[in-house]
């Protein structure tokens, strides 16, 4: 089988690794442009484009997947039997799409028609459901809406958005070659009517209201791992916290009064319940355990976040 990739963020290398693995002609990688990161705002490559340079793999990166006589060109040229697709950012015209020999196939991370869109694990922690999964899908021009194919259930638990997007990838990728090998055996099944979505995140919705309950704020926590991250206010600067648990569920009177502090973490009044905070970030520092950071900062019962 001949497949072109699609795919561009650490969450799409579990896949691509996977059919690699697996022995599929792969003989070309769509990764989206590189971008500048970080303070010194230097180009850093994809990771599907580091993993595909590893691995001897030749990789495009065209601005614009939408009106590209030259990508079609392409990709029509090496007659691919399958696209796989996998956290790739764009949505793919019709045209690109009919390219295939046998189907363009999307690998998402939710169960769908549950999470369509940009941020489907954040939104499942984000919502406290107990399960999420891997769906791979037949795709079409619309976003996320295709047949679906196969898909596995994944219990959340109390994984953050990191350690579930990177289990969800790990099946995704051999969930993706299952889906291939045994495509032509597979009745595609229409979504139904019931759909949710997932939208972008975006950094003002990391913001901590205190009145909410420790439970939901919890898992504002874990859901908006590694961004944009779970932030309140310290003295005025952000202070953003990593790891928390959510503690007994008594009404409390004044929200986002630290309540104790003790040797390795430090206790916070909600809306409903109290919030033990063990991992944090202060503004112009480095993220550290809530240990470290009484060290070097004198936090007491009685003062505020927010």
């Amino acid at each position: 089988m001949r497949i072109i990739f699609f795919g561009t963020p650490e969450i799409a290398v579990p896949p691509l690794a996977a059919l690699t693995a697996a022995g599929f002609d792969i003989p070309l990688v769509i990764s989206q442009p590189d971008k500048p990161k970080g303070r010194g705002n230097i180009v850093h490559p994809t990771p599907v484009k580091k993993f595909a340079g590893k691995h001897g793999i030749e990789v495009y990166q065209p601005e614009k997947i939408r009106n590209n006589p030259e990508t079609e060109a392409l990709l029509k040229s090496l007659e691919p039997d399958f696209f796989a697709v996998a956290a790739y950012g764009k949505i793919l015209p019709p045209s690109i799409l009919a390219i295939p020999k046998y189907a363009p196939i999307n690998l998402h991370y939710s169960l769908l028609p549950a999470y369509r869109g940009a941020a489907p694990v954040n939104w499942a922690i984000l919502n406290g459901n107990e399960f999420t999964g891997v769906t791979s899908m037949k795709m079409d021009e619309g976003m996320d809406t295709g047949d679906i194919l196969l898909a596995e259930r994944v219990k959340i638990g109390k994984k953050d958005a990191v350690l579930l997007g990177a289990e969800l990838a790990e099946i995704g990728g051999a969930l993706l070659v299952k889906t291939i090998r045994e495509y032509k055996s597979i009745t595609p099944a229409p979504q139904g009517d019931n759909a949710t979505t997932a939208p972008l995140l975006n950094k003002e919705m990391g913001l901590i209201d205190w009145r909410e309950s420790a439970v939901a704020i919890e898992r504002k926590i874990r859901a908006f791992l590694p961004w944009p991250s779970a932030y309140t206010y310290l003295d005025g600067r952000i202070f953003k916290i990593f790891a928390a648990e959510a503690e007994d569920e008594g009404v409390c009177q004044t929200q986002g009064e630290i309540k104790t502090v003790g040797k390795t973490s430090f206790d916070v009044m909600t809306g409903v319940g109290i919030l033990r905070i063990n991992e944090v970030q202060l503004e112009g520092k480095r993220r550290m355990s809530v240990c470290d950071f009484l060290a070097g900062y004198k936090l007491k019962a009685g003062d505020k976040l927010g």
